[in-house]
Parts: structure tokens; C-alpha cells; sequence
């Protein structure tokens, strides 16, 4: 009995090791190369260590703070579009009784149904035919075409969390249908909007394949930069970049744990 329950203990103790690793292994190896400045073969750790390649990045005339502004610059215009378009679609979806409610909510999912290099490749066609290729209006239109995906289906799961006797509360006291769902609705649905708001941000900051086909070379973002550091062998700016990436996906994290209701989360593709 002792020895089985100390080899379930020991079991369970791998498999939390297996996974920290999994999990940390990849971020650690991210921060040894960030602060690395000379690295070699055959030695296992760093020869030196410094904070000069971060200096580099983050020099104001740098190309890196420039890629970050021009990829933050186009991530708030794709939420602004991508709300735009999401807020009525998800009310919509989420309220009024559409005959092929299901089959519109599967048509926001068929982008991810197909290979994108594929669909990037020809929407870079007709985008250069249009004259916006290598602008950063086609940037954000096909980012917020990628963000819309998800942020329908959880604007939708939203809306679909508010109590409806709110609304027939307001509208039974004299609220119109604009004022009951300016005062009443959109405030109550905020929470999940603003996590639907971020998650397109996150997406449209970290989005390469799109930008790749669409925006370069007259468009560089952060994934960009990233991507020429690693392929050029600067593997110290490509994990600094890839760590600057990060710091918005934990704090969106932390956003959802700490503001998104379960029932909501629950209601995504109800």
C-alpha cells in the first residue's frame, strides 16, 4: 500500500516537473538569450553577460521601438474595426431570432477552415490590384478580418449573458430600445467586449503571415523584426522582441481571470 502511493507520489511529482519544463523550459531559454552577449559552442551557458542588446532594442531610433509603435499603431486601429463590425453582429446573433443563426456563426470560423498562406497569397493579389498593398490600411483590414473570427463569437456569448429581465425592466419603465441598450446592455455585456477589444489587439500584435504578404516591406511590425533578427542569427534581439510579445498575452490573462465571468466564457458558440 506504502509503496504504491509512494509511486503514484513520485509519478505525479514527473509529470509536474515534465510539464514546468515544457512550460518554463522555452522562457527561460528566451531570458538566458536576451541578457547573452557572447554564446558559443561547445559552452552550455553564456561566455558574458550583459544588458547591451536590450539598450539596442529599445535605442529610440532604433528599429525595434519603431516596428513596436507601428505594431501597436495597427492593432488599435484593427480593434476599432473589429468592434465595429462585432458589437451589432454579436447583439444580433445573441438576441434577435435569425433563421440560420448557426450557419452565420460557423462563417465567422471558415478563415481557420482553410491554409492561410494560401488565402494570404491571393488577398495580396486583389490587395495590390486595389492599390492598398504595402499600406497599413491593408494591414488592419486583414487583421481585422482574423480578429473578427474570434471577436463575434465572444462579443455574441456576451450579450447573450445578459439577464434579458434587465432589458424589459428598462423598457417597462420607459427606456427606448437605444437608450435600454446604451444604459443597460453594452454596460453589462463591457466585460466580455473589452476581453473580445484585447484578444484582437494580442492577435493583431503578434500576427506575422498576414503583415508578411500584405505589408512588407513598406509595413515592419514586432513579428517582423523578429523574424529578419532570428533568420539573420541574432538570436539576443529575436528573444528580446519575442519577450516584449509576451508581456501583453499575461496581462490579457490576467484581465480574464480576474474580470470574465464563467457564465460568459460558457456561453462562447452557445
Amino acid at each position: 500500500m506504502h509503496l504504491g502511493s509512494a509511486l503514484r507520489t513520485a509519478l505525479a511529482a514527473f509529470l509536474l516537473a515534465a510539464f514546468a519544463f515544457v512550460l518554463i523550459g522555452p522562457l527561460a531559454n528566451l531570458a538566458l538569450w536576451s541578457v547573452a552577449e557572447r554564446w558559443y559552442t561547445p559552452y552550455k551557458l553564456p561566455v558574458s553577460y550583459g544588458t547591451r542588446y536590450w539598450e539596442q532594442v529599445f535605442r529610440p531610433t532604433g528599429d525595434a521601438m519603431a516596428s513596436l509603435g507601428t505594431s501597436v499603431f495597427i492593432a488599435v486601429l484593427t480593434v476599432a474595426v473589429a468592434l465595429a463590425l462585432s458589437i451589432p453582429a454579436g447583439y444580433a446573433l445573441a438576441r434577435l431570432r435569425l433563421p440560420a443563426r448557426a450557419l452565420f456563426m460557423v462563417v465567422f470560423l471558415l478563415p481557420q477552415a482553410f491554409p492561410s498562406v494560401a488565402i494570404y497569397i491571393n488577398v495580396a493579389r486583389v490587395f495590390y490590384q486595389l492599390g492598398i498593398n504595402g499600406t497599413v490600411l491593408g494591414v488592419v483590414l486583414v487583421h481585422a478580418a482574423h480578429g473578427l473570427v474570434y471577436s463575434v463569437w465572444i462579443a455574441a456569448a456576451a450579450f447573450g449573458a445578459v439577464d434579458k429581465d434587465l432589458e424589459l425592466a428598462a423598457r417597462n419603465i420607459g427606456a427606448s430600445p437605444l437608450k435600454t441598450f446604451v444604459s443597460v446592455t453594452l454596460p453589462l455585456a463591457a466585460p466580455g467586449i473589452v476581453a473580445s477589444g484585447i484578444f484582437v489587439f494580442l492577435e493583431s500584435l503578434d500576427e506575422f503571415t498576414g503583415t508578411f504578404f500584405v505589408g512588407v516591406p513598406q509595413v515592419r511590425t514586432l513579428p517582423l523584426l523578429l523574424y529578419n533578427a532570428a533568420m539573420g542569427g541574432n538570436y539576443q534581439v529575436a528573444s528580446i522582441t519575442a519577450l516584449i510579445l509576451l508581456v501583453p498575452s499575461v496581462l490579457f490573462m490576467l484581465f480574464i481571470e480576474r474580470f470574465l465571468r464563467a457564465d460568459v466564457l460558457a456561453k462562447v458558440g452557445a
